[in-house]
């Protein structure tokens, strides 16, 4: 594992801000000619009302559905609304504007690790490329919302980094941190001890380092389910939970069954674009990228695809899954500027037209 210092962030943390900045100034230009609140549906719509409420009042709410079920707002992690309690006691702004400024500031945390990993994997070109790319990722609209996917994918990220240079402990720690922030943690703990057992094999011997990394690395993950289980009187409660919000662990029967009853083009054109993934899949093992990141990728695409979870928060839910865009990354960083740029231009423009189409829509992304 190489040990050489990261290359200067600039350029990635210029080019994925112009991306998001571009998706900014599209929502504002559509939300202004159709008389719509753009800011409105960063910060105060969807999940992002769950972390408010949370950072305002604690846990303990819940909402009864028409059809019965009951949706808790234990089924969210802490570290989100606690950084926006925290914020918000700090400085002259309420929680949903802290949470903003948590999910952009950790939007470029979250470009600079994903500039570190490319970099060390395929070189500092295409650890540029990469960061942009994930700027221009076809649901980056959430980036820039008061959800979880941008503190996540920092943590993750820094985290896959931490592996590659050997600081098993920084490591450890950070996926504490993920593991309080979404449950797809699960996905970055299975990375770290994967790869940790395959660091054992090659070395013949159990360094303390990697001991500790690896235990350290659930601890945040398993505590927020320790906790929901011991307020609820059951060690299920958790998993009870996320069930009646529709989350479950049901092996991609649901996703089969939303397929399966789709008119034929439209089921066509998703069949085809599940097997694009596969194709990224091909070409993430291909490419040969090191042991944590695809564990870590192919994990989170997994944990995204055999849920019950509404699907049209799936997209959501693979993005911070950027091993995924690396193969991509790393054909364009061999283009010459003046042809990567303007694809990367176009992407940028497509991704924001469909982000302010999304936000400005009925429903959740």
């Amino acid at each position: 594992m190489s040990r050489t210092t990261p290359a200067p962030p600039w350029a990635a943390l210029g080019g994925y801000a112009a991306t998001r900045l571009l998706g900014l100034a599209v929502l504002a230009a559509v939300a202004a000619a159709t008389g719509k609140d753009g800011l409105h549906r960063l910060s105060g719509r969807w999940d992002s009302v769950w972390y408010v409420r949370i950072a305002e009042h604690g846990y303990g709410h819940e909402v009864t559905l028409p059809d019965g079920s009951v949706h808790a707002d234990l089924a969210f992690f802490p570290l989100l609304p606690a950084l926006e309690r925290a914020l918000s006691a700090v400085l002259p702004v309420d929680a949903a504007t802290a949470g903003l400024l948590v999910s952009w500031t950790a939007s470029l945390v979250a470009a600079w690790g994903l500039h570190a990993v490319g970099t060390q994997v395929a070189g500092p070109r295409t650890g540029v490329v990469l960061a942009v790319l994930w700027g221009v990722y076809p649901t980056a609209f959430v980036q820039s919302m008061a959800y979880t996917e941008t503190l996540f994918t920092a943590l993750a990220a820094w985290s896959v980094w931490a592996v590659l240079r050997d600081r098993w402990i920084l490591a450890g720690a950070l996926c504490v941190l993920a593991g309080l922030t979404r449950p797809t943690a699960a996905a970055l703990i299975a990375a770290i001890g994967i790869t940790a057992v395959a660091t054992v094999v090659r070395e013949r011997r159990l360094r303390p380092r990697v001991a500790a990394g690896v235990l350290l690395a659930p601890l945040g993950w398993l505590g927020y389910i320790v906790y929901v289980g011991v307020r609820q009187g059951s060690p299920t409660a958790y998993f009870d939970v996320q069930a009646a919000w529709g989350n479950s662990i049901d092996g991609g029967v649901a996703l089969a069954l939303f397929i399966a009853g789709l008119p034929w083009p439209a089921a066509l054109g998703l069949c085809a674009a599940l097997a694009l993934l596969a194709w990224l899949i091909v070409l993430c093992v291909r490419q040969r990228q090191p042991l944590p990141l695809l564990v870590y990728t192919i994990a989170v695409v997994l944990v995204s695809l055999v849920g019950a979870a509404y699907f049209g928060s799936r997209p959501r839910l693979m993005m911070p899954a950027f091993g995924l865009l690396l193969p991509p990354a790393a054909a364009l960083a061999r283009l010459r500027t003046r042809t990567a740029v303007p694809v990367l231009a176009a992407l940028a423009l497509a991704s924001a037209a469909y982000g302010a189409f999304t936000l400005l829509g009925p429903g959740p992304p």
